[in-house]
Parts: C-alpha cells; sequence; structure tokens
C-alpha cells in the first residue's frame, strides 16, 4: 500500500502539528486566533503611509491605549468603541496585513512561513517575545506623552 501523495507528513515524535501549521488562517476558531499573538505590541505603534510609494513606516509612538510594561491594550474588547481607526485582525483581509509588522505571526502565517522560536506557543514561554528583543517594551513612548513634548 502506498501513501497518498497528499497525506501530511507525519512527524518523528507522533504528535499532530500544531494548528497554525494544519490550518489556514481562514478556518482558526476567535480562540485560536487570539492566542496567536505574541504580545508584542508592534501593532499599537503608529505608523504612517507614504502616499506616492504606499510604504508603511513605523514611528516610536505607542497608542494610548497599549500599556508599555506588558505589551497589551488596556481595552482591548472595546477598542473599537475607543479607538475606530485600530484594525480588528479576526480574519483580516490581505490588504490589512501591509499594516502589521513583519514579525507579527498572522503576517508570518498568511505569507506561508512558520512562527520564529520566540514566539510563546513555539518557546512555550509567555516572557520569550519580551527575551529575545521582540516586543516594543522600552523602546516607544505613549500617545500621550509624545503630544506633551511637541508643545
Amino acid at each position: 500500500m502506498t501513501r497518498s501523495s497528499k497525506a501530511k507528513p507525519v512527524r518523528p515524535d507522533c504528535k499532530p502539528a500544531p494548528f497554525w501549521q494544519r490550518k489556514p488562517l481562514g478556518q482558526l476558531t476567535r480562540a485560536e486566533w487570539e492566542v496567536l499573538c505574541a504580545g508584542c505590541g508592534r501593532c499599537c505603534v503608529l505608523k504612517i503611509e507614504d502616499p506616492d510609494t504606499l510604504e508603511v513606516d513605523y514611528t516610536n509612538i505607542a497608542c494610548r491605549h497599549l500599556d508599555l510594561e506588558t505589551c497589551r491594550c488596556t481595552c482591548y474588547r472595546a477598542r473599537k468603541k475607543k479607538m475606530p481607526e485600530c484594525l480588528d485582525l479576526f480574519r483580516c483581509k490581505p490588504e490589512v496585513i501591509k499594516w502589521l509588522p513583519a514579525s507579527c505571526a498572522y503576517r508570518l502565517l498568511a505569507e506561508g512561513h512558520d512562527l520564529p522560536a520566540w514566539h510563546p506557543l513555539v518557546s512555550g514561554a509567555p516572557d520569550s517575545v519580551r527575551d529575545a528583543g521582540m516586543s516594543v517594551r522600552g523602546h516607544v513612548i505613549a500617545e500621550d506623552d509624545a503630544r506633551w513634548a511637541l508643545k
């Protein structure tokens, strides 16, 4: 009996592949989608799009609702009401992907890559994002502080 060319290879450890390797983004549950977020805070950094090249550049200013220590939104469930321009990434459209950092799990998977070793789902350590220097912690200022600095 021969294996079908469509059969997925068996992993040497006989464990099933993790959900993000088995399922396309469009088939993830809300819970799977949410756990993919590494908590780096990069998506909460204010961005500027060049109108000529459409290139997206990041500032060093974080949304006022980003907790600069935990790199998590302080009003996550109500963020769209408080910040209408905030993107809801759940099953986001391809045109939204360009607004995400190149290191973002959603963007990586959408572009056919796997999660990096520092991602908590891979490392098993919630602080691996910070330890790898991939979070915005210590690298950005709060939006309200930036406005004060400009006065």
